[in-house]
């Protein structure tokens, strides 16, 4: 049993080694229980508007783009002119707060590696800890590792990648501190930790301290967002524009959005991302009560479908007329050591890329090294004669994009070989997450929390609307169930015993039970699957 101690004004229901402690110091809580008791009130207002909402989607009602902001949308404004650093973004890696990850990352072959406390990072006390304290001596430049088993030393090249962190969703809280008796957002606490303690490195350096925002559904959380940050500079005596923010376009409400969004946060913005697989999750849960609106497997939901097409076209478009880059997607996959099976992979990556690249994308995001030179290779295609970017790609003569374009159904099948894959996939990424890692290579892709979620909620909606697959079974709850069981047995065969016991594989299964069954659907699997965490 933990004692609880009281520290900057919060409550730390958790064990605070001597390296925890030169995070938790007391200035820096001080700045966490500040901006908490300043900004904890009105997130909770905003998390009531999502819910109110999503009713209205729920009775019928589609997202559309705001009358009451029009004059936003036709104003002739732009962003703050970007940071030097923040110009040249052509290629990105993710990962989580990992110590040895973080070197890799950083030293790959890319412009920017962004840390991830998000959804490749299981949320953990140690994890949320420690990847600060990764993060503090990778600004630092000192951070090194040396691998327990191998003996093998990590360390740091010369010209690392550009460091940016990405904070926890709005969602989610942080349950091992508390303020006047209350969970903290845990966006907050990942935002001022990362701050306080790197804000004089990087200035030193001559940069800023930049962040991804994940998960946003409307202008006014951006605008919650920018106020923050305004209230950090003014409270450490910085340059407005210190704070630049990357924002993911990931949820269905907030593409309608996207004039709006770059509006409130235009002293801190840096670009619009692509994030297409919460994109893809964002529709089904935002529509999930509309019947024509059911997406196929999910292997089939790609970026040349005319919903996700229009998605990409819009957000470029968007952000080039206001000067702010405009980021593509994932790619998910690992290199294979089998020759063929990797040049199939590597040209699935090129023509992914391509796509990107020729919409007019600034740069694009890989989940491995080891793709980096092949997503390099398509971008420098592009940016040619010593440009940086893509801003001065307008598509002005595009047709405007329609919010019946955004909402177009999905054409494809519903398959029973697609379901079962959905089950797996979703059973061994919630067994890792519950264990501790949040960011798992299953099947030749290195998948996070929103694979899980797409997989998982696809079923639901199946069930929830009667759904027959390609071969005529109709989906129910007891089918589910029966696929379950069978496809446990399969992975069980896969992993072994010793992984299946030791990696709470029990737990993760009567979880994806639970959630997919469930009369209601859950919101994040993240939310239940957090309380079986310590």
């Amino acid at each position: 049993m933990t004692t609880a101690i009281t520290r900057g004004g919060l409550t730390i229901k958790a064990p605070i080694s001597d390296a925890y402690q030169q995070i938790l110091t007391e200035p820096a809580c001080q700045f966490v229980s500040e901006l908490v008791q300043l900004f904890r009130p009105r997130l909770k207002a905003l998390l009531a508007a999502r819910a109110e909402r999503q009713a209205q989607f729920d009775a019928g009602a589609l997202p559309d783009f705001l009358p009451e902001t029009q004059a936003i949308r036709d104003g002739a404004w732009q962003v703050a002119p970007l940071p030097a650093d923040l110009l040249d973004r052509r290629v990105e890696i993710t990962g989580p707060v990992d110590r040895k990850m973080i070197i890799n990352a950083l030293n790959a072959d890319v412009k920017v590696f962004m840390a991830d406390f998000e959804d490749s990072q299981t949320p953990s006390w140690d994890g949320v800890i420690e990847g600060q304290i990764n993060l503090r001596d990778a600004n630092l430049g000192t951070i090194s590792y040396t691998d327990p088993q191998s003996g093998k030393h990590y360390a740091l090249k010369d010209n690392p990648a550009l460091l940016i962190a990405r904070v926890r969703g709005l969602h989610l809280w942080e349950k091992h501190i508390e303020l006047d008796g209350e969970q903290i957002p845990g966006s907050i606490l990942d935002f001022a930790l990362y701050f306080y303690h790197n804000y004089q490195t990087r200035l030193a350096k001559g940069t800023g301290v930049y962040y991804y925002l994940p998960k946003l559904q409307s202008h006014l959380e951006a605008k919650w967002w920018d106020d923050i940050f305004h209230f950090t500079e003014r409270k450490f005596a910085v340059a407005t524009g210190t704070i630049r923010a990357t924002i993911l376009i990931e949820t269905l409400p907030a593409v309608f959005e996207m004039d709006e969004i770059l509006y409130m946060m235009k002293d801190h913005i840096a670009a619009l991302n692509c994030g297409r697989w919460d994109y893809i999750f964002s529709y089904i849960k935002t529509l999930n009560n509309h019947p024509d609106r059911v997406l196929p497997d999910r292997q089939v939901v790609t970026m040349n479908k005319p919903f996700l097409s229009a998605y990409s076209r819009l957000l470029i478009k968007t952000c080039h007329k206001r000067g702010a880059l405009a980021m593509g997607g994932m790619a998910a996959f690992i290199p294979a050591k089998d020759p063929a099976a990797n040049a199939a992979i590597l040209e699935r990556v090129t023509a992914d890329k391509t796509l990107e690249a020729s919409n007019g994308h600034d740069g694009t995001w890989v989940a491995h090294p080891g793709l980096a030179a092949t997503a390099n290779a398509v971008f420098d295609q592009v940016l040619t004669g010593g440009k940086t970017n893509q801003l001065h790609v307008l598509r002005e003569q595009d047709a405007p994009v329609t919010a019946a374009e955004l909402l177009a159904p999905c054409d494809g099948e519903r398959t029973e070989q697609g379901m079962r894959t959905n089950i797996r996939v979703a059973l061994q990424y919630l067994a890792a997450w519950i264990s501790g890692k949040g960011c798992v290579p299953i099947y030749g892709l290195m998948e996070d929390a929103a694979t899980a979620e797409i997989s998982r909620t696809s079923i639901w909606q199946w069930i929830k609307h009667g759904k027959q697959l390609s071969n005529g079974q109709l989906v129910t709850k007891a089918f589910f169930a029966t696929l379950l069981e069978q496809e446990a047995e399969v992975v069980f065969a896969e992993v072994g015993a010793e992984v299946w016991h030791s990696q709470n594989f029990e737990r993760a299964k009567a979880l994806l039970l639970d959630i997919t069954t469930a009369d209601e659907l859950v919101d994040f699997l993240t939310l239940p699957a957090y309380q079986l965490l310590d």
